[in-house]
């Protein structure tokens, strides 16, 4: 029997687990490790999802332990099973593993996607923050024009009680804030239940799959990070981002999104320069000629149309933006939507949260030291609420600019204004993803 441990961040580690390990008999999971997530260490994957196999669960411990959790269980191989590293940092941590004497395996897309009954279309991406979530709902309200009945799946989030969370349907709001979600379960979950779609996540996949299927024509699955489908695709959109020109070559598992691909779509070209967009899409026609190129804007609107309280320009205000916590921090980017609607708006003068940062998000700027003068949205429970308000109040800011997709004035009771950017997906010229939808259409309608 060998004795396995893998390397995780709360979701594709799970996920591997299920539909690999869990019903082997050739192989005992000795434990989990936890990673770039807060709060999801030093806990236990419960008897009630692990099976027969392991009735006292299975224990996670910080991933700084990896070696000797290693030395300690005799471990015969590591499964590195999260998203969003550069090539050199997998390869350390192969090191790290190879050196404490197990090895170190990837599990591939033929061993851990699920097969549905239902025609799936698997949007993702080549980093974090590359616009997954609106060209999913772009692709699920596109399918809704053409009479479909869809339901999105979103790449788990595993942050809470995990037996509670097995399966997750959200329709409404209330059924959102029923699930006690972080800050970043609401970003992905409330703007598509907004727009009347039905959301699905959880931790067991193939048993989400089986329910979606029950209410569904097609399945969106709505990829997280930059992992590839837990589902087997009809069709793979993967989204890049010509910010960050070269990624798609050099982060994992980005570039296995790009080189699965029936059509890329090539993002945020309102806010690229022209020979950035040329360096991706020369990069995407390098490794995939076949795949479709979509070219795609991503503007952003600020509400009020600039004004605060319905009257004062932003112009001259002393503004703090709050982005997006996951695109500023293991995706790489210094500042995100919510800088882009600030500078359209006119602001000049901003205010700078990194020397009054406190607590844990302190300890965020000390481990991404790239985000540059922004506040991450971090709330992934009371204590980091706390200390984004704490933030937010010691910065001496008169407006904030929110660039996160979630309005942060549901969950912050501040005496500043807070004013909320939001951003779609608008294709540029032909093809669009009208167009790459439109076969596969016809094909699902016969």
């Amino acid at each position: 029997m060998r004795r396995i441990l893998i390397m995780g961040a709360g979701g594709r580690d799970f996920h591997n687990f299920n539909v690999v390990y869990r019903d082997d008999a050739t192989s005992e999971v000795v434990a989990f490790t936890a990673a770039q997530i807060p709060g999801i260490d030093d806990r236990r994957y419960p008897a009630a999802l692990a099976g027969p196999r392991y009735p006292n669960g299975i224990p996670i411990r910080p991933e700084a332990e990896v070696a000797e959790l290693i030395r300690a269980n005799a471990v015969d191989e590591v499964v590195f099973a999260y998203s969003d590293l550069s090539y050199t940092e997998v390869m350390r941590r192969s090191a790290i593993v190879l050196a404490a004497g197990a090895s170190f395996t990837l599990l591939g897309p033929a061993a851990t996607m699920i097969a549905s009954t239902r025609p799936v279309v698997a949007v993702v991406a080549a980093r974090t923050g590359c616009g997954k979530s609106q060209t999913s709902r772009r692709v699920a309200q596109l399918l809704r024009d053409a009479g479909m009945r869809v339901a999105l799946v979103r790449h788990p989030m595993p942050y809470g009680d995990l037996v509670a969370m097995r399966v997750q349907r959200f329709a409404t709001q209330a059924d959102i804030d029923a699930s006690n979600p972080t800050i970043e379960e609401r970003e992905e979950y409330e703007e598509p239940v907004r727009q009347g779609m039905v959301m699905y996540a959880g931790v067991d996949y193939e048993a989400i799959l089986r329910q979606a299927e029950q209410e569904a024509d097609v399945i969106v699955w709505d990829g997280g990070n930059n992992d590839f489908s837990f589902y087997r695709p009809d069709l793979t959109i993967t989204v890049v981002d010509p910010l960050r020109p070269g990624h798609e070559l050099g982060y994992h598992p980005g570039e296995v999104n790009l080189r699965l691909a029936d059509a890329v779509v090539v993002n945020k070209m309102d806010s690229a320069s022209t020979e950035a967009v040329a360096q991706v899409v020369a990069n995407v026609h390098a490794v995939n000629p076949s795949a479709l190129v979509v070219r795609a804007a991503s503007p952003v609107v600020l509400e009020g149309d600039g004004a605060v309280d319905g009257g004062e320009s932003l112009v001259g205000r002393r503004v703090l933006v709050v982005e997006d916590g996951p695109t500023v921090t293991h995706g790489g980017m210094p500042f995100g939507a919510g800088t882009v609607a600030a500078h359209h708006a006119g602001v000049t003068d901003f205010v700078d949260p990194r020397p009054v940062a406190v607590g844990s998000l302190a300890a965020t700027y000390r481990k991404y030291p790239h985000i540059g003068p922004v506040l991450p949205a971090m709330g992934y429970g009371a204590e980091q609420l706390a200390d984004l308000t704490a933030t937010i109040l010691a910065s001496g800011c008169e407006v904030v600019v929110n660039g996160s997709p979630f309005a942060l004035s549901r969950l912050l009771h501040l005496d500043v204004p807070i004013r909320d950017a939001t951003y779609t997906l608008s294709e540029v010229g032909h093809p669009d993803l009208a167009d790459v939808l439109a076969p596969w259409i016809a094909r699902w309608r016969s």
